[in-house]
């Protein structure tokens, strides 16, 4: 059985109960999250043998963190433990033409305190056979750009493939500094995952015809993105998700696949979204697209399952995407009626 390795912060998710605004809720919903902690879970629902790495501290509120993953099957025994802080983000859920709000509050957390040293990355990546981060963790500072530097050269020596979805957080460092960071990252990575903003925002390359915020994407201008940062970087894949965004309750859903050996693009169907949660929604299309890659999809039929994957997911509250295989494989297979299941 192939084994994952995921890498970054796993956080406090506060958020007020149905689709409350901050200024009038009472109560606030405790639950966990976090960029590569969500793809380990994904993957741990498909059967897959994955670990996720990160550092919390060691008192109880870091232990319910820790649980938060093993109840799913996910391998917390690289978890390094101390520090101060869990970080801590607060979300308020967009509806209809009002958008959602995420504030962080992560500031000291362990991880983002952690020494580079502290990670074994020789024992970490044991029997390893694919490793994944994002554009979020070398975004808490100098300390994790190093870390994560130090994990994609131990990974690339031993033969390990590694995917970094780009994952911008304008709230976390600018694109000055992402620029710089990435670049160096980017040299180690074989299957990159951006959306319809990330490569812009990182690294200058857009789409041509394309408005963002009209909900307007010109597809075909997304080769040219997938085909500059391959040409860029070398990348041997290259995944970008493509969000519709009609409103905040209503997108349309798709994604393409860009294969360098073979020169093919692929695009996905197009899903029209009733959403119900979309944080962790490029998250899941990760843990698709690694799962799909990892057994041996073609690029049509890796870009499909993952973005199935990712289609289940908004419809389930909270980060992790508590879909099965099945449940994605028949999506994927053409069955989106949403019937009841007797």
């Amino acid at each position: 059985m192939s084994k994952v390795i995921t890498f970054g912060e796993l956080m406090i998710r506060l958020q007020p109960y149905n689709y409350e605004r901050f200024i009038q809720a009472s109560n606030l919903e405790f639950t966990f999250g976090g960029g590569e902690a969500n793809v380990a879970v994904s993957l741990a629902n498909y059967g897959v043998d994955v670990s996720y790495v990160t550092k919390l501290p060691d008192h109880v509120i870091g232990q319910c963190a820790v649980n938060s993953l093993r109840r799913y099957g996910v391998d917390t025994s690289k978890i390094v433990r101390g520090g101060d802080r869990v970080g801590i983000y607060f979300n308020e859920k967009g509806a209809s033409q009002r958008g959602s709000l995420c504030i962080y509050d992560r500031a000291h957390s362990a991880i983002s305190e952690a020494a580079p040293e502290e990670f074994n990355w020789d024992e970490i990546f044991k029997d390893a056979d694919w490793f994944h981060f994002t554009g979020i963790t070398p975004a808490l500072g100098e300390n994790m750009v190093k870390a994560c530097l130090d994990a994609c050269r131990a990974a690339k020596e031993r033969g390990i493939t590694v995917s970094c979805d780009l994952n911008y957080r304008g709230k976390l460092w600018t694109r000055a500094k992402a620029r710089e960071a990435m670049t160096e990252l980017c040299k180690y990575v074989d299957v990159c995952i951006s959306n319809e903003e990330d490569a812009k925002d990182v690294f200058g390359i857009e789409a041509t015809d394309t408005d963002i915020t009209g909900g307007k994407l010109n597809k075909e201008g997304y080769k040219s993105v997938a085909k500059q940062l391959a040409d860029k970087f070398g990348f041997k894949k290259v995944a970008i998700t493509l969000r519709e965004s009609i409103s905040a309750s209503q997108n349309n859903w798709s994604a393409m696949l860009y294969d360098t050996q073979s020169d093919e693009y692929c695009f996905s169907k197009v899903y029209n979204l009733t959403i119900v949660d979309r944080i962790g929604g490029g998250d899941s299309f990760g843990g698709g697209l690694i799962y799909s890659l990892l057994n041996g999809y073609d690029t049509q039929a890796a870009v499909d399952f993952a973005v199935a994957a990712s289609a289940r997911k908004h419809s389930i509250e909270g980060d992790y995407n508590f879909v099965s295989l099945s449940e994605v494989q028949k999506l994927a297979g053409g069955d989106g009626s949403g019937r009841v299941q007797r």
